[in-house]
């Protein structure tokens, strides 16, 4: 195979947990089988085109031509997605149909046939296109936590279809024995072999997963789909419509929206790629999300305008990326490669298609755990004050209401109802809002004045204003707590030094976290890194006061210097007091 040059990926500390990392090539034979589980995870969700051509009563030849420009569309989006640079994110991102557009696509063409959809493409990428540069400078309205709650929330939404996928519940809620057999065979092979399989395994533990899955199924007789794949052709050219460019006002609304908040879907799973890849991850990674939103664009543009079904990126492939340890950007172009072979080739696609609904339903239980406890970590990463716990709370209350009690949207217009009738666009749309609501108010600076009022605790009212700003800052708990700690040590070098502490300043956008402590008296002296020889106990008992003086500074120096990212201070001027800074990374 030749080499690829990919464009420069953002330089990281790559993760320990990760067997091949973004830029590490697998062997060959590695690579393929990585790929084949990719391209069948991917292909399986095709199952969402299905149930619109269905709804909309499209015959045959449409939705085969349907079938084949979505997976067109989709191995564009996943090409790009992998290569990155301007065009793509730079990660392994499988695209699949989009779920939440099912409906109004089933209404466009039962109205409008084939012919409708471009102007659905035309729409939903104008807003991807539109959003990708703004992304940029968007950070307060989509910060950590309205991330994380999206993430959780796509976890929390794939648990019913899940469990019903499983156990083959019927109308009357009553659990298929068999089914429940064969999702139980091939969640506990997966499972298995991802924790305690090794190296080895655990690259191939969803493809396990299927292989025991499809093993039980025929075993209990419920493999079927031998004379559809039968029937198949070998190689068949997809049957293209020319658009009409008709469609209802109201439905290409709604799929604008769909469209804005599928971007943050993006948003989410790039960032969770990103912090799959690496081990020091701290914020997310705008140019990366910008990038994924112009392939994004991109690929629906070329295939809506034939008649593909909208696409997304796919939590279930960034699961199996997290169970197989492998997020090589090759492995995408390979999936992308097998998913434009496939559209060609519709005896592939049937037989890929045949994988029984209870081996779905496993893989499905699986991607849900991992969503949700990766969106509640993406949301505890930050530190949480009374704006953003309701900001959450009130979002995924919102969402989790509208999962268990669907009959409320019974009292919503028609028109919005499929819109307004999803929890994940729900939760979505209200944390954003909320997120901005609680911003009003808020400064990005404050200060605390130390010679008058407080608890009289030194300590205790220097960590107090340090955590309850860090936490209405929204800044990251690991960044908080150090500051704190390094504010505490200044506190003590100074008051050690025989200076009156007199105020403590903070101040905090989404790369800095910095604190300003002001004291009497000229500015504390500062040892540099490593500038002189520690005084050992003894040398310490015999010192003069001078000298003693000298190395406690020099110890207080550098334990600062340990904690902060960078250390300085100022002499008095202007009528100003000296002070010390603290600067952090964020």
């Amino acid at each position: 195979m030749p080499t690829l040059r990919f464009p420069p990926s953002v330089v990281r500390r790559r993760s320990p947990a990760l067997i091949y990392g973004a830029d590490e090539r697998p062997p060959l034979g590695t690579l393929l089988l990585l790929a084949a589980q990719h391209s069948a995870t991917a292909i399986a969700f095709l199952s969402y085109v299905l149930v619109a051509t269905r709804a909309a009563g499209l015959d045959a030849e449409g939705t085969q031509s349907m079938l084949a420009m979505t997976l067109i569309g989709m191995a564009i989006c996943t090409a790009l997605q992998a290569w990155g640079g301007r065009w793509g994110s730079g990660f392994l991102l499988s695209h699949v149909p989009n779920p939440f557009v099912i409906s109004f696509v089933a209404t466009t063409l039962a109205a409008f046939g084939p012919g409708g959809m471009p102007l659905i493409a035309l729409v939903y990428c104008a807003i991807t296109l539109g959003l990708a540069p703004l992304v940029t400078r968007m950070r307060s309205v989509f910060p950590t936590i309205v991330v994380g709650v999206v993430v959780a929330m796509g976890g929390l939404a794939l648990v019913e279809s899940a469990v019903r996928h499983s156990l083959g519940l019927n109308a009357q809620w009553q659990i298929h024995g068999e089914s429940a057999a064969v999702a139980a065979c091939t969640l506990l092979t997966i499972v298995v072999a991802s924790v305690w399989g090794g190296k080895r395994l655990s690259l191939m533990a969803l493809l396990l997963g299927i292989a025991a899955g499809l093993l039980v199924s025929a075993w209990l007789g419920q493999l079927q789909g031998a004379q559809a794949i039968g029937a198949a052709a070998w190689l068949q050219l997809p049957a293209l419509h020319m658009p009409s460019f008709q469609g209802d006002v109201g439905t290409l609304v709604a799929i604008g929206l769909i469209a804005m908040l599928t971007q943050l879907d993006t948003l989410g799973n790039v960032s969770m790629m990103d912090k799959l890849e690496d081990a020091d991850w701290r914020r997310i990674n705008m140019p990366a999300v910008s990038g994924g939103m112009r392939a994004h664009a991109l690929g629906d543009f070329v295939a809506g305008m034939f008649g593909g079904f909208p696409t997304c990126t796919c939590s279930t492939n960034i699961a199996l990326a997290h169970a197989t340890h492998a997020t090589s950007r090759i492995i995408g172009l390979v999936t992308a490669v097998v998913l434009a072979l496939a559209a060609f080739v519709p005896k592939i696609t049937v037989s890929l298609m045949q994988i029984p609904v209870p081996v779905l339903g496993a893989v499905e239980l699986y991607a849900s755990a991992f969503l949700i406890v990766a969106g509640m970590e993406l949301i505890a990463s930050r530190a949480m004050d009374s704006r953003s716990t309701f900001a959450v709370g009130l979002a995924m209350s919102a969402g989790i209401a509208v999962m268990a009690m669907p009959q409320m949207m019974n009292s919503v217009p028609a028109y919005w109802r499929s819109l307004f009738g999803n929890a994940l666009v729900v939760a979505g749309l209200l944390v954003i809002a909320l997120n901005l609501l609680f911003r009003l108010g808020t400064s990005r600076k404050a200060h605390l004045d130390l010679t008058a009022g407080g608890s009289g605790n030194l300590h205790q009212d220097i960590t107090s204003f340090v955590e309850m700003q860090g936490a209405a800052w929204g800044a990251r708990r690991d960044v908080v707590q150090r500051a704190a700690l390094a504010a505490l040590e200044a506190a003590e070098g100074i008051e050690a030094a025989g200076r009156k502490l007199m105020e403590i300043r903070g101040s905090f956008d989404e790369f800095n976290f910095d604190l300003e402590l002001l004291h009497s008296g000229a500015a504390l002296p500062l040892a540099a890194k490593g500038s002189s020889k520690a005084l050992s106990p003894e040398e310490l008992l015999e010192a003069d006061d001078a000298d003693f003086e000298a190395a406690l500074s020099q110890v207080s120096s550098q334990l600062l210097r340990h904690i902060a990212d960078r250390v300085s201070t100022y002499d008095a001027q202007s009528g100003q007091p000296s002070g010390l800074q603290l600067h952090f990374a964020h």
